[in-house]
């Protein structure tokens, strides 16, 4: 794996003075633990099987995020999810929506924003904008990974482009920093395919702590445990695809006529926003910007601060 490195870089205090989120504190021991919640969106495919650049096609994203939701009382969060769901299937409003019915194993099993009606929608960003969260992304911009990916194919005639590569650098950029911020961590991927990568994803985690031991030249003295799950009765798993899809629908749509519309769901959960890597965007001359609260990601400002793309660092 090699990973991705943009310029730009802030420092590591990019939640910007937010009051922190209290974490969960062992009694017996006084360890302070963080939960973390980890998903995707979009894809990182680039090329089809003849090698050809298909990003922005149809049934192809623009742009590959991951997020992770940093969750102060996961169970606390699993059972609100859980008794909205109940009273959601038990309003006669939503009796006959094909989503809500159990055989269609999609809103009556759990929450997943791509499935849910809009009204669900609604209901459901309700309830986590008033949770104790901390949303965190790494976005890449797949024309410009395209791009560079292409000039290595073409110095190396032998290489090959791998998704999971993609995957597993936004998985360093999301967790080289604030390992000292708790006495454990635990973090829950949100299954990918029916292949297990915890091995992979145990690595990339190992490969991020050493990013940040050379970065800020600190030893990480935390525990970190690493399991991968299904969302189905994982609050924090459904809470973080939410925000999520609210993201994806910012990049995907930020140049399209949608954007008055689509934009509206990333700016509505700002306040809970810890920060966003932006990898590929360039603004004031380098490459690569931290959103948060201190520069909020919103339409006007990645409009009026962007200039004109240059080569990604690689």
């Amino acid at each position: 794996m090699i990973p991705w490195r943009a310029g730009g870089r802030g420092g590591d205090g990019a939640d910007g003075g937010r009051k922190p989120i209290e974490h969960e504190q062992d009694n017996e021991t006084g360890k302070a633990t963080i939960h973390y919640f980890v998903d995707e969106a979009g894809d990182p495919t680039l090329f089809d099987a003849k090698g050809r650049i298909i990003v922005g096609n149809e049934g192809c994203s623009k742009y590959f995020l991951l997020g992770k939701l940093d969750v102060e009382d996961p169970g606390a969060l699993t059972q609100g999810l859980e008794e909205l769901r109940k009273a959601l299937l038990a309003d006669p409003y939503f009796k006959g929506i094909p989503s809500m019915q159990p055989a269609a194993k999609k809103t009556a099993v759990m929450f997943h924003a791509k499935d849910d009606v809009p009204e669900v929608r609604r209901e459901v960003f309700k309830l986590l904008l008033g949770q104790k969260v901390r949303f965190y992304a790494a976005a890449r911009d797949k024309r410009e990974a395209a791009v560079h990916e292409s000039r290595l194919r073409e110095k190396e005639p032998a290489y090959r482009y791998r998704p999971n590569d993609m995957y597993d650098a936004l998985v360093n950029r999301l967790f080289r920093r604030r390992w000292y911020r708790a006495d454990a961590f635990r973090i829950c991927f949100s299954k990918r395919g029916k292949s297990d990568r915890t091995v992979a994803l145990s690595e990339a985690i190992q490969w991020a702590i050493e990013s940040f031991e050379r970065d800020f030249g600190m030893t990480n003295q935390a525990e970190v445990e690493i399991t991968s799950s299904t969302p189905h009765g994982i609050g924090g798993l459904q809470a973080v695809d939410y925000f999520l899809w609210a993201l994806q629908r910012f990049y995907e749509h930020e140049h399209t006529e949608k954007r008055e519309t689509e934009c509206r769901y990333a700016e509505m959960i700002q306040d809970l926003v810890g920060e966003i890597d932006d990898l590929d965007f360039v603004a004031e001359g380098k490459c690569g910007v931290l959103w948060g609260k201190g520069r909020p990601l919103t339409l006007a400002a990645r409009t009026a601060e962007g200039g004109a793309k240059k080569k990604p660092r690689i």
